[in-house]
């Protein structure tokens, strides 16, 4: 059961990674591919059309981007070795990566590559498989639909008058909040800046990781 608040570095993380995600996904519809990156079940849809209208073009670069997704999990899950979040492991690491796929997919994006969508999708991988859980509440900084579903329901218990895990919610919040947040900035930095806007994701995550580490250098020493 989920019933204490959330460390802070928990809620900051997320609802930071919530935003890089709705940034980069934003970025993605508003390109030239008009692809959606932070999540797959459009991706999956198009595979399915595709398939029958027989475009290979289009069917190829959907297997792509989920391809290149499931890497990006397989390359965090290799790292990190267990879906449980916990402070003192690798993240740093994880974001560093995502920084730097982020800053490669900006160059194949402004030549007019696929490669950019690979990239993007393969750092939204990694970083959703970098925190998979945690208390009993499953946290998902890429999508969603899961949390959404999960707010609808404890409004719909509370409409009935049962208990609902109040913190779990209020994370969820933080995580939607910070996606749509992350969307917005995303519309508003591509319609001025181009792909060069996702260099603020980029430098997010790179943030991110630095704050991370500091803050677990800092606990660490405190514990001992």
């Amino acid at each position: 059961m989920f019933r204490k608040e959330a460390p802070v570095w928990v809620v900051l993380g997320g609802a930071a990674l919530a935003c890089n995600a709705g940034f980069i996904n934003v970025v993605g519809f508003m390109g030239v591919q008009q692809q959606a990156i932070s999540h797959l079940s459009g991706t999956l849809s198009i595979i399915g059309i595709e398939t029958v209208r027989a475009d290979p073009t289009l069917l190829i670069r959907a297997i792509l981007v989920v391809g290149f997704f499931f890497l990006g999990c397989v390359i965090s899950g290799f790292v990190l070795r267990q879906s449980v979040l916990k402070l003192g492991r690798s993240y740093g690491v994880i974001l560093a990566g995502e920084s730097l796929l982020l800053v490669g997919a900006i160059y194949f994006f402004k030549h007019g590559s696929p490669v950019g969508d690979y990239l993007a999708s393969m750092a939204c991988g990694l970083q959703n498989a970098m925190a998979t859980s945690y208390s009993g509440a499953v946290i998902r900084t890429t999508h969603m639909t899961g949390i959404v579903t999960d707010l609808g329901i404890a409004l719909g218990h509370q409409l009935r008058g049962q208990p609902v895990e109040a913190p779990r919610m209020r994370l969820y919040g933080a995580l939607l909040g910070g996606f749509v947040i992350g969307g917005i900035l995303g519309a508003a930095g591509f319609s001025r800046f181009g792909y060069d806007t996702l260099l603020f994701p980029a430098a997010l995550c790179g943030l991110t990781g630095l704050g991370y580490f500091a803050f677990k250098h800092y606990a660490l020493q405190v514990k001992a």
